[in-house]
């Protein structure tokens, strides 16, 4: 993927084309989010670090602890717009230390639009990580269905360490030079998990210590501190894929503040590395079988007609002997990188993009789109850059001790996913948190709350498998509801009348759809 100040760890320059195009907006007919190209938010393209008032530094508190107000002011964005206010809350940068250092945390609210039928307010988190939630509230008419609009204050916030809420910086140049996210020999993995350790104590340096609190914990205790900030007795949710862990959190620590939650694109955190890497290469396998069906029975694919998973195959053997070029840049792929340019036109089934792309490699010739790329690039305008990485890496331990190991795991996901390998998501997140202790380390959710909660996903996600929805449900219990949208891509809320139809009527009622509950996907 390519990094920007302010894309995503899941983000790629290539992802956001795809989501501006796709796009239109979600009001009334609620069109498609997409982030990572996710599905999302149309807005999440970002905006200028502190736009939303205060400088996001991290301070010593003075004053013997946090005063828990919010500062609201008009929205830099939105100077004129009296229904929507963009705040600070001072907040303590590590919650076992309450009277420690402080940040300011930026978020916003947009008030209902009917105060008469107000059910409360609702918290949206766009996941990423990373995504702007302050960004989600500005185009807030996009992103949720007019009636949820009315009835809910609509409240989100940048979470800690991401745009304008102290933001992790890191060395451009030490970005740039990357080394392989897939190492083939034992020195590649260990160049790879030095550079690792380099970068994180060169972010560490840069961002202070904010740096070690980021994990979705301490996440979840910011937001019951904007609840408290809000004077409100529960809240409502919908998060949406990494989002989703902050909602577990949330729920596994103040389980009677709920009043509903939706998670929608579900991370399940209970898995180890070993069922991490093998369900999100059995997911991207089926994916990629859902391409080929398309366009076997599409005409105007650019491979109808064509043996396509033997000209993959064909591809991957080209990119194992050096061979294979990406004729835009010049540079060499690698298999990993034929399957990250495979990999994000599953976000939005893409799948014209994605014939192209491979057409073109085929024949040598340039891609339109052009590829998206794996690696880290730097701001060449700045010398320091934003960095989502390490509220992934805290949440997620997926040690690989040596080479020995990690190739296991590479054979073990090869086994299910004979074509794409593995999940380039999983592989590039595995790579990049070698070394890290998590804070927040993957468990079973011990959640007891009397509130219906409400889990829906796709039946073809390349980020969040349909496998892992179905075990956080279990994990739920009898709380726990599953809506199934029987297609492919990643979000599944804005895909149809049916997907928004449920959730709204569950946010609106807490009446969850019923057991074996699904939706059809949307047409092709």
């Amino acid at each position: 993927m390519l990094f920007t100040k302010r894309t995503t760890f899941w983000h790629s320059s290539g992802v956001d084309r795809r989501r501006r195009r796709l796009v239109g907006g979600l009001s009334a007919a609620i069109a498609v989010l997409v982030a990572l190209s996710l599905n999302a938010p149309p807005s999440l393209a970002g905006t200028t670090p502190g736009a939303a008032g205060g400088n996001g530094s991290v301070t010593a508190d003075t004053t013997g602890g946090w005063n828990g107000r919010i500062d609201w002011q008009a929205c830099p964005e939105r100077p004129d717009d009296p229904g929507t206010r963009c705040g600070t809350l001072r907040l303590p940068v590590d919650w076992a230390r309450p009277g420690g250092e402080t940040f300011q945390l930026a978020l916003a609210r947009r008030t209902a639009t009917d105060p008469t039928a107000r059910i409360g307010a609702l918290v949206f988190n766009p996941g990423g990580p990373g995504l702007s939630g302050v960004d989600v509230v500005l185009t807030a008419d996009s992103q949720l269905g007019p009636d949820v609009l009315r009835r809910f204050d609509i409240v989100s916030f940048d979470p800690r360490g991401t745009v304008r809420s102290a933001p992790v910086r890191c060395s451009s140049a030490l970005l740039a030079r990357h080394p392989s996210l897939a190492p083939a020999t034992a020195a590649e993995f260990e160049r790879l998990r030095t550079y690792d350790r380099q970068l994180r104590d060169d972010c560490r340096a840069h961002s202070g210590p904010l740096f070690d609190h980021l994990d979705s914990v301490s996440v979840a205790r910011d937001t019951d501190a904007i609840r408290a900030a809000l004077g409100e007795r529960q809240l409502s949710f919908y998060q949406w894929s990494y989002g989703t862990l902050i909602g577990q959190a949330y729920a596994e620590l103040f389980p009677d503040r709920v009043r509903a939650l939706v998670m929608d694109s579900v991370m399940d955190h209970s898995q180890g590395i070993r069922e991490y890497t093998r369900s999100g290469a059995a997911s991207n396998e089926a994916l990629f079988h859902e391409f080929v069906t398309w366009c076997d029975r599409t005409v105007s694919c650019a491979l109808h007609g064509r043996d396509i998973p033997a000209l993959f195959d064909r591809l991957m053997s080209r990119a194992d002997a050096g061979t294979l070029v990406d004729a835009g840049t010049g540079a060499k792929l690698s298999w990993f990188e034929l399957g990250f340019a495979t990999f994000v036109n599953f976000f939005d089934s893409t799948w014209a993009d994605l014939a192209n792309t491979l057409l073109a490699l085929d024949r040598g010739e340039p891609s339109d789109p052009p590829l998206a790329s794996p690696m880290v690039s730097a701001d060449s305008d700045n010398d320091l850059t934003e960095y989502a990485l390490p509220a992934f890496c805290q949440d997620w331990s997926l040690p690989a001790n040596g080479f020995a190991e990690w190739k296991r795991y590479l054979d073990e996901s090869r086994a299910v996913a004979p074509h794409l390998r593995a999940s380039p998501l999983v592989v590039r997140f595995t790579a990049i948190c070698l070394g890290w202790t998590a804070n927040n380390p993957q468990h079973r959710l011990q959640v007891r709350t009397n509130a219906p909660l409400l889990v829906l996903n796709g039946r073809y996600d390349p980020a969040t498998p349909y496998d892992g929805a179905v075990q956080v449900v279990r994990q739920l219990g009898s709380r726990g509801h599953l809506l199934t949208y029987e297609g492919s891509g990643h979000a599944s809320y804005p895909r149809t009348e049916c997907t928004r139809r449920q959730v709204e009527q569950y946010l609106i009622t807490r009446t969850a759809p019923p057991v074996g509950a699904s939706c059809p996907a949307a047409p092709a």
